[in-house]
């Protein structure tokens, strides 16, 4: 059974820094498609940033430059770190994961099957 849990959600004020960290159990695909999501209230949810095969990676145009995802296969875990976090990164952030494969961009169109519960992120200007 995949379990995937996210920690390293907080408070920070605007231009901060913030590390997610998501530990996955029962998967070990080191090359499959994981991703970061987010939904702020109100708001559908949107894909943030994903990794795929050889690591490629593929971000939102509203965090790129600013946010970093990274996976560690020997640890089974996803990484996004954050930084010069704005009010509007604020959200509820959703570790993904599925057994299809491919590059970044292939990813960021999967359906994804499992998923975190959620570790929520509060930006303050």
């Amino acid at each position: 059974q995949v379990q995937l849990v996210e920690s390293g959600g907080g408070s920070v004020q605007a231009g901060g820094s913030l590390r997610l960290t998501c530990a996955a159990s029962g998967y070990t695909y080191s090359n499959n498609c994981m991703g970061w999501f987010r939904q702020a209230p109100g708001n559908e949810r949107e894909g943030v940033a994903f990794i795929g095969i050889n690591d490629d990676t593929v971000y939102a145009e509203s965090v790129q430059g600013r946010f970093t995802i990274s996976r560690d296969s020997a640890k089974s875990t996803l990484s996004l770190q954050m930084n010069s976090l704005k009010p509007e990164d604020t959200a509820m952030y959703y570790c993904a994961a599925d057994r299809s494969w491919g590059n970044a961009r292939q990813c960021a169109r999967a359906t994804f099957q499992y998923w975190g519960q959620g570790t929520q992120v509060a930006v303050s200007s």
